[in-house]
């Protein structure tokens, strides 16, 4: 796997620094090995989860047990566990490949998720040696069942605001009361990651086993969607739990619920991802099958349009989610550690923490886009339970909720980059001066393309550079109360999501060199960075009219047609060719 300049950019790094095509992970360079699990998972999926899917969702969790402990069996659980414990200790490019085949059974991923995400995660990262070699082993046969209580009533988004209490004991044991609402596996689970308030104030995270009594479940949620997995409130009253269950450090609860959404994100991502293809397969199938007018409704331009639209959005998420995979792998082979102590891997969560809110807001919202358009290419066949679109369709809506809704995700992004730019962790201070000196001297004459994609790589470099002027801007103008301008701080996450997304796209598209779809991996990066274009000119606009105004909106705007000198092409005729390639091959073609 190439590493050289992986090992080196750090979080937020890419919005300054520049990037080689030939040392970035792509989906084209897994390995076998990588390709095998891949393939177990989707096989596993496809033969045992989807027939089991009407009982999943008739609330029979023997068989979400038994689906677990096959997932044991198969290794599927232990991706990211040292083999100290039982796992197979491999790198986050297969966990990821893992999260994506689980995505054609969604209900089962969030129970899967539950288990190995929220559960065997945060043990991992913040777990006692004690704790480990007690629950790891279990978790990974599928003999306990875990659970993450984070979410109350109150408070959601603002997990700080737990009222969930305990209470030490003259024993240094802890009395846990309280209620956790919309658990995953709530229903049937053997052991949940607590996060209370000892003395109510010091948040804290609990391993507590609901043989310790006094843990109860609520009636399963009646949802909109993902109708094979428990959801339920727990019910915590005076359970009590030793003090040698307090997971990491006392009033230090924070770090592991973050660390461990940090991670979550970047793996929901890959399920969104591996949803979409999917979703793209399925669409492509349908539409050359069915006939209208005489004739296939793939022929029609108005289907086309939404195939390759389909395609090429999918294909800058499933960019940007290999080349994160890549930086967290590379960057964990460069840190010093232990083996198995997972500092390495908490310090690279954390580094990334940007890039996994990124993927998780742009993995989401493309799902949802391509499963909207799904339903429509099945017309009424869409909208009824007969094809598998609609069931998609309304498993899909809460990712958008999952892990921190992407509203509270789009804040973050401009939040943590202001934070590593103040500290200086990242060069966004500097590169911001260097772009007001450019700015203010006069205008050089654009450079005539050399090699493929110049066009759109000369595009990714203005991005950068119209995301440095509004971010800029926004940091002056507003100091320290910057995080009070949340309409200003949406589009300058949705702006720099779409910096992240088209450098992505077209590193990948140029790595390909003479592989026999490269001229397809071309088509989807051009459509991409065009499209994004016209966003980022579009949020750009919006934001520098809400920070600033007169003259110096009038010069910013100046600014901004100077830097923005995007030609637009023909994207028609390359959707178009997109898409008549999906339906010939009958799915996603970049698989």
């Amino acid at each position: 796997m190439p590493t050289s300049e992986t090992a080196q950019l750090r979080g937020g790094a890419w919005l300054v620094e520049p990037s080689d095509a030939h040392e970035v992970l792509t989906p084209e360079t897994l390995t076998d090995e990588q390709r095998l699990i891949g393939a177990t998972t989707q096989q596993f999926v496809d033969q045992e989860v989807l027939p089991a899917l009407d009982r999943l969702e008739q609330h029979d969790w023997s068989v979400a047990r038994r689906l677990i402990a096959r997932c044991g069996e198969l290794g599927l659980l232990g991706v990211d566990v040292p083999e100290s414990y039982g796992g197979l200790n491999l790198d986050k490019v297969t966990s990821l490949l893992v999260s994506e085949r689980m995505a054609s059974a969604a209900s089962f991923g969030a129970t899967f998720g539950g288990q190995t995400n929220l559960t065997l995660l945060p043990l991992l990262l913040f777990g006692t040696e004690s704790q480990k070699r007690k629950y790891i082993p279990r978790l990974l046969t599928g003999e306990l069942i875990g659970a993450y209580c984070l979410s109350e009533t109150g408070s959601g988004s603002d997990a700080l605001g737990a009222k969930t209490r305990a209470s030490s004991q003259p024993d240094g044991s802890f009395l846990l009361n309280g209620e956790k609402m919309w658990i995953t596996n709530g229903g049937f689970a053997d052991i949940f990651i607590v996060f209370a308030k000892i003395g109510g104030e010091q948040f804290t995270a609990f391993v507590v086993e609901r043989a310790f009594g006094g843990v109860t479940s609520g009636k399963e949620e009646h949802k909109m969607g993902l109708h094979g997995s428990s959801t339920t409130a727990v019910i915590f009253q005076d359970v009590r739990v030793p003090a040698q269950n307090v997971l990491g450090e006392a009033g230090k609860g924070h770090k592991v619920a973050f660390n461990v959404l940090n991670f979550g994100r970047f793996k929901l991502g890959g399920m969104c991802c591996g949803g979409a293809r999917a979703a793209i397969g399925e669409a492509a199938k349908y539409a050359a099958a069915r006939k209208q007018f005489g004739q296939p409704i793939a022929a029609f331009g108005a289907i086309r349009h939404k195939l390759g639209e389909m395609i090429v959005r999918t294909y800058a998420v499933e960019s940007l989610l290999y080349r994160m995979a890549g930086m967290i792998d590379a960057r964990i082979e460069s840190t010093p550690h232990e083996a198995d102590d997972g500092s390495a891997s908490l310090a690279v969560l954390e580094e990334y923490a940007i890039e996994a809110s990124i993927a998780k807001v742009a993995g989401s919202e493309v799902l949802d886009y391509v499963l909207d358009e799904n339903i429509q290419i099945h017309g009424g066949n869409g909208f009824v339970r007969d094809y598998p679109a609609e069931r998609h369709y309304r498993d899909a809506r809460v990712n958008r909720i999952f892990e921190g809704t992407n509203e509270i995700n789009r804040l973050l992004i401009p939040g943590m980059l202001a934070r590593r730019a103040i500290k200086g962790d990242v060069a966004i201070i500097s590169a911001a001066k260097a772009l007001q000196d450019e700015l203010l001297g006069p205008p050089e004459l654009p450079s005539a393309g050399v090699g493929p994609l110049s066009d759109e790589r000369r595009a990714v470099d203005a991005f950068k550079k119209i995301a440095l002027m509004v971010f800029g801007l926004a940091m002056q103008t507003y100091g320290q109360k910057l995080s009070d301008q949340q309409e200003v701080l949406l589009h300058i996450a949705d702006i720099v999501s779409d910096v992240f997304s088209a450098e992505r796209a077209v590193l990948r598209a140029l790595s390909q060199g003479d592989h026999p779809r490269a001229a397809l991996h071309v088509d989807a990066a051009q459509v991409f960075v065009n499209d994004a274009a016209m966003r980022i000119d579009a949020a750009a606009r919006q934001a520098l009219a809400a920070i600033t105004r007169g003259d110096t909106l009038r010069t910013m705007l100046a600014a901004l047609r100077r830097l923005m000198k995007v030609v637009p092409i023909d994207t028609v005729t390359l959707r178009r060719r997109l898409a008549d390639e999906a339906v010939a091959r009958g799915g996603y073609i970049f698989a």
